[in-house]
């Protein structure tokens, strides 16, 4: 970039620029802020492709298969089992007994991903600013993610029987707790893949990667070991369903999906240069450290903390979208088992492109203006789906791939607005409160969801509690001030080469 044109002598100005000082293009977040440097294409995919890979924990482990594998009959009690399917009448009392078993699966492996959430909120933030002071993003990545690898191969090992339930939630718990640290040292390194001008379309690339990956996995998996053949065996390789043996190779696929796709952004992104990197102290001085900080950040980037905020309430919302969304397709809109799995390869089709082609109006006009698009098309859209909740599967097809075209921008927008606006040398850091603040509301959605429920007396009246948790996140983030907005002197006006407080990128 050529010489910043809002420099500290700039800032002498003060005005709107001094209250949040850290976040004026003086202090520029990249590390070389020249929007005319060239990064090397097959850098910016090495690290598109960590999100690809790690869709297989994502989309395989979390959502659509282990977990859904975790909670069924397998590890319930086998004589209920039986009993159930000698019961010719669904509505039985064995079939309900089943039903009833089921439950406390579900709760258990909801208190175990509660207890990991803590884990992150407390450990994320402190474990970010370390990085960022050893300058080790690439090795703590690395390491991170070597450990997600490490647990979900052995999940191969968690049998579909009762006694193997407890080790399958705290394998699932400890492979959340490493995957969301890992997330803190990725998101830290787009600094490192893009400029101020590209780090819209660099972010969505990523997005879209991860949508993508996912979408390339559930189709192997689903027809390679899932679809159910004639002869008892599952998918095109026949593998056998006794204790749960496909699912188990899934796992195998899934972690090594994710061991492969994981290796380019560690060969080829380089790490931080030692110049970027921030003073390290001991593991428990972070947290005064971390305190101090966000005191100072509150004081002089108050600007960054009130994004942070916001995000984590539309964050919530957006997570809730996808995790509802079969929910209610079956519920409420009739979907059958396949229906569902259908409709979302299809939703993640619709969020990977719709993410890849938001890049470009990121970096044209800035993340702000696509974030209030989404939500405002996520509110309309959920309104919209809710009004039409006994029109059928037809209008869930619509409504429902509507909202997904949103959600995904939503979310790389946010990763670029922070990594615009966070103060240089503290990605780590700011990106691990960003994590924290998203654990900190992620109960939000599913309290409104199920309220809403029990008020309503029909699964469809969800859907409001999850448009409030969007509009309170829409509400809260538009008084937030992108970064033309932060009053530096000059900042639209030095043209496309001026870095941060110009062209594209100040928006």
């Amino acid at each position: 970039m050529t010489n910043d044109p809002t420099g500290p002598g700039d800032d002498a100005g003060r005005g709107a620029a001094s209250t949040d000082a850290l976040l004026t293009a003086a202090s520029p977040l990249f590390i070389d802020s020249s929007t005319k440097r060239d990064i090397p294409t097959g850098r910016v995919v090495a690290w598109a492709l960590w999100d690809w890979g790690g869709a297989a924990f994502n989309a395989v482990i979390t959502t659509f298969v282990f977990t859904v594998y975790l909670t069924g009959s397998l590890f319930v009690d086998p004589a209920l089992v039986s009993a159930r399917d000698a019961e010719t009448d669904v509505h039985g009392p064995a079939h309900a007994a089943v039903t009833a078993a089921e439950a406390p699966l579900s709760s258990g492996l909801g208190w175990g991903l509660a207890i990991a959430g803590i884990i992150v909120a407390l450990l994320a933030p402190v474990l970010g600013q370390r990085t960022d002071g050893s300058g080790r993003r690439k090795l703590w990545l690395g390491i991170n993610t070597g450990v997600v690898v490490l647990v979900t191969a052995l999940m191969f090992f968690v049998v579909g029987e009762p006694s193997y339930f407890l080790l399958g939630v705290a394998l699932v718990a400890i492979g959340t707790v490493f995957y969301e640290i890992a997330t803190v040292n990725y998101n830290a390194m787009l600094v490192q893949v893009s400029t101020p001008k590209t780090v819209g379309r660099v972010s969505g690339f990523g997005w879209g990667a991860g949508y993508l990956g996912g979408i390339i996995l559930l189709l192997i998996v689903y027809f390679g070991l899932v679809v159910e053949n004639p002869d008892g065996t599952a998918g095109f390789l026949h593998a056998t369903q006794d204790g749960g043996l496909n699912i188990r190779i899934i796992a195998l696929i899934a972690a090594a999906w994710t061991l492969v796709f994981s290796l380019p952004v560690l060969i080829a992104v380089p790490e931080m240069p030692k110049h970027a990197r921030s003073v390290r102290v001991g593991f428990f001085r972070s947290y005064a450290v971390l305190v101090r900080d966000v005191g100072r950040l509150w004081k002089e980037s108050r600007n960054t903390v009130l994004f942070l905020i916001a995000s984590a309430l539309f964050r919530d919302g957006l997570v809730g979208v996808f995790t509802f969304g079969g929910i209610l397709a079956q519920g409420t809109f009739g979907f059958s088992s396949g229906q569902v799995i259908i409709f979302a390869i299809a939703a993640n089709v619709v969020a990977g492109v719709s993410t890849l082609v938001s890049g470009r109006f990121d970096d044209r006009f800035g993340p702000k203006p696509v974030i209030v698009t989404s939500l405002v098309g996520l509110i309309v859209a959920g309104l919209a789906v809710f009004l039409a909740h006994d029109l059928g599967a037809t209008a869930f097809w619509i409504g429902g791939l509507v909202l997904c075209l949103f959600v995904g921008p939503a979310q790389s927008a946010s990763r670029t607005f922070l990594a615009r606006i966070t103060p240089t040398g503290r990605e780590g850091e700011v990106f691990g409160l960003y994590a924290t603040t998203g654990r900190a509301v992620s109960f939000l959605a599913p309290l409104l969801f199920a309220t809403f429920v029990a008020v309503g007396g029909a699964q469809y009246w969800g859907i409001l509690g999850i448009v409030i948790v969007l509009a309170i996140g829409l509400a809260l983030l538009i008084p937030v001030r992108a970064q033309s907005q932060l009053g530096a002197p000059g900042a639209g006006s030095a043209g496309a080469g001026a870095g941060p407080g110009a062209g594209t990128a100040s928006r």
